[in-house]
């Protein structure tokens, strides 16, 4: 039981790490080219 101290602080802080890292990626528009890829599968190069 004593593990549990250590392994419930460890994985909410990266839980954490993981929100903030996909909350950067957000709002530094990463995710801004919605139709990008969509309309590159079709053209033939």
């Amino acid at each position: 039981m004593n593990v549990l101290v250590v392994l419930i602080p460890v994985s909410l802080i990266l839980g954490g790490l993981g929100l903030a890292g996909f909350l950067w990626t957000v709002r530094s528009d990463q995710y801004d080219d919605d139709k990008g890829n969509a309309a590159r599968i079709l053209l033939d190069d």
